[in-house]
């Protein structure tokens, strides 16, 4: 074989890797297309009842989803990214807020939360979007796994007072889980913080408008 034989077998080889790369890449950006919609649909569906969840559909009417603000920059919130708001009214009167706040404490990082706080300061009820916690163990935090979640309903910074805003082991109100006091003292301390910027906050946020 020639040494032009080789160079040329050599761009022969080339150009079908590219080709199959150029080929792979439109299979993969034509089904993204496909079924990116799809995909956000199923989100939205989640999202939906998610809140559903927290705040009933028959207690508000208005589309949370289109009336939701962004806020950012609060320690109470537990993260420097943006926090979005849900805010539910009815007849034009504010009825809850419902926020995406944080938990930055738990045992295995980053614990996101839905918190619904009904516009008098009481909690609609909270729920987790998302975790990393040890399975069988911190995973408690889950409705799906235990009705812990749901102690907070009704709850208030008046019942019980802020510094009682802890798990049992530490003072608090709260249970812990056998075995786990990080999680749920994360969350606990997550509620309470969310509560206490809604207190500061609560005529901004029902008066804010996105620009």
């Amino acid at each position: 074989m020639t040494v032009r034989d080789v160079i040329r077998n050599t761009v022969l080889g080339g150009a079908l890797l590219a080709g199959f790369a150029i080929a792979g890449v439109a299979l993969v950006t034509l089904t993204w297309q496909k079924t990116a919609p799809q995909i956000a649909e199923n989100e939205r569906h989640v999202l939906v009842n998610m809140l559903n969840e927290v705040l009933p559909a028959e207690m508000h009417d208005n589309d949370l989803l289109d009336d939701a603000i962004s806020v950012q920059g609060s320690e109470l919130l537990g993260t420097a990214a943006p926090v979005t708001i849900y805010r539910a009214y009815n007849n034009g009167v504010p009825v809850a807020a419902l926020f995406t706040s944080v938990a930055p404490d738990g045992y295995s990082g980053d614990i996101r939360l839905l918190v619904g706080i009904r516009a008098d300061g009481r909690l609609t009820g909270v729920r987790v979007l998302a975790h990393k916690e040890t399975p069988g163990l911190g995973d408690y935090i889950e409705r799906e796994r235990s009705d812990w979640i749901t102690h907070f309903d009704n709850t208030s910074l008046r019942n019980p007072s802020p510094e009682d805003w802890d798990v049992k082991r530490y003072g608090g109100t709260f249970d812990q889980f056998t075995g786990a006091t990080i999680t749920p003292r994360a969350v606990v301390r997550a509620v309470r913080n969310t509560l206490l910027y809604f207190r500061e906050h609560r005529d901004d946020i029902f008066a804010k408008t996105e620009s």
